[in-house]
């Protein structure tokens, strides 16, 4: 039985993710999660309708009713959860191209699986199914997604967007038939790239993780920033007027400084990862806000926020959390108060975004590894420490295995650009040596 990672259970549908194990999976959710009644969306994979199917029986097969939202974006299905007090799940693999997909299971009000919650599912091998009346039904509820653009669509923080043209690259996925509604409730002209999905196009060579394209239409058309959301539109990335893309952290930067000015920022604090730039953690803390570092992954930022009292945290690739209006990353909601945060704190947007800080050269690459990732890396730490003690205070070297992907991620951070692409390249060699 395949193992939740950082987001759920992922892999290749209809290999390592079959119809089979969905079927399974439902069962034993159903056995253990409370509640008679579960709230499951997907995004736009041709693989979504077969994996929901078979998910959703799993759940009726112990007696529960299914609510079939049909294609929602995964913080929808959030929301709905906390609006209902109900469990849910999205069929979705976010930002993977659209061959993999997985299952995301979420709690009652919204919230990711405590891991101990996790691990009993996972542990959950025989279920005692019901029979005649007893057994569940799978109802059409993809009206109830009305209530989640309604939601979207009168956040308080947001503003009057009247005048600003977005371009929205909603990555052929979840947020296609969503996005335009949304942005255009508070005046905003929107156009939209990337928003017909035909089961096999989500993610390719558009959205969050492929941003040229967005950069491009940007330019083109004129407008004033550019929105890039992934698959499943829990994570966001921007572009400025003059196509120059704009990371989490300079995301994060700017709703940072925008919530503080207005008394939101609760205790003047924000979870980052350890991927986040240094130079976004100078620049907080000369405006007198604090960051905390947490590993990589959405649930280490949000367990922090919570231990700590905070209204804001996210990572650098985008997944950012408002804690207080959301329980999940959300990037179209995330990208609305981007917006409203430039337009309170420039002049205008037609020349770009001004720069809050001054980023470290930054350098990432990812090196494929067919198994064993997370040997390889801890085959690497004396590596890694003589590294480290050559870049000295001024950088720093994260090598992790990737949560979601067959991957090891490689980061090196430093004042010396040079310095910095010689070690990532010799870190490379060595994963794809087989050190």
């Amino acid at each position: 039985m395949l193992e939740f990672g950082t987001d759920g259970v992922r892999g290749k549908a209809n290999s390592e993710l079959t119809s089979e194990f969905a079927l399974r999976l439902g069962k034993a959710v159903a056995s253990v999660l409370p509640g008679s009644t579960f709230l499951v969306g997907r995004d736009t994979r041709i693989s979504g309708t077969m994996l929901q199917s078979a998910f959703s029986a799993g759940i009726a097969s112990m007696g529960s009713m299914v609510l079939d939202l049909g294609v929602i974006p995964s913080p929808g299905v959030s929301f709905l959860a906390s609006k209902l007090r109900l469990s849910g799940a999205v069929i979705s693999a976010s930002h993977n191209p659209f061959y993999d997909n997985g299952i995301k299971i979420i709690g009652v009000g919204g919230a990711k699986l405590d891991t101990a919650i996790e691990r009993e599912i996972e542990s959950r091998t025989r279920t005692d199914l019901v029979v005649g009346e007893s057994v569940g039904t799978i109802t059409d509820a993809r009206h109830l997604a009305s209530d989640y653009v309604d939601y979207l669509s009168s956040v308080e923080l947001v503003g009057d967007l009247s005048g600003l043209k977005v371009v929205l690259d909603c990555a052929n996925g979840a947020s296609s038939n969503y996005a335009r509604r949304v942005f255009e409730s508070y005046g905003a002209t929107a156009v939209l790239v990337s928003d017909q999905p035909n089961g096999v196009n989500i993610n390719l060579n558009c959205g969050s993780t492929h941003i040229d394209q967005l950069s491009s239409a940007v330019v083109a058309e004129g407008a004033d920033l550019g929105l890039a959301f992934d698959g499943d539109a829990d994570r966001v990335l921007a572009v400025d007027a003059a196509g120059r893309s704009l990371d989490g952290d300079v995301i994060m930067g700017y709703i940072a400084t925008f919530l503080q000015g207005r008394g939101f920022l609760r205790h003047s604090g924000i979870a980052l990862t350890v991927m986040s730039n240094l130079g976004l953690k100078r620049f907080l803390s000369s405006v007198g806000i604090v960051s905390i570092e947490t590993p990589v992954g959405d649930r280490n930022v949000f367990e922090a926020m919570e231990r700590y009292d905070y209204v804001l945290g996210g990572e650098q690739s985008g997944h950012i959390i408002l804690r207080d209006i959301a329980s999940t990353g959300d990037g179209m909601l995330t990208g609305l108060i981007f917006a409203s945060a430039l337009l309170s704190q420039t002049d205008g947007l037609s020349k770009g975004v001004r720069s809050l800080y001054q980023p470290f050269p930054q350098i990432l690459k990812n090196v494929r590894v067919e198994s064993g990732a997370s040997q390889k890396v801890a085959s690497l730490a004396g590596e890694i420490e003589s590294a480290q003690g050559r870049l000295g205070d001024s950088g720093r070297i994260l090598i992790r295995p990737s949560g979601t992907e067959p991957l090891v991620r490689i980061m090196v951070e430093a004042q010396d650009r040079t310095l910095a692409d010689e070690l990532v390249e010799h870190f490379v060699r060595l994963i794809s040596n087989g050190k």
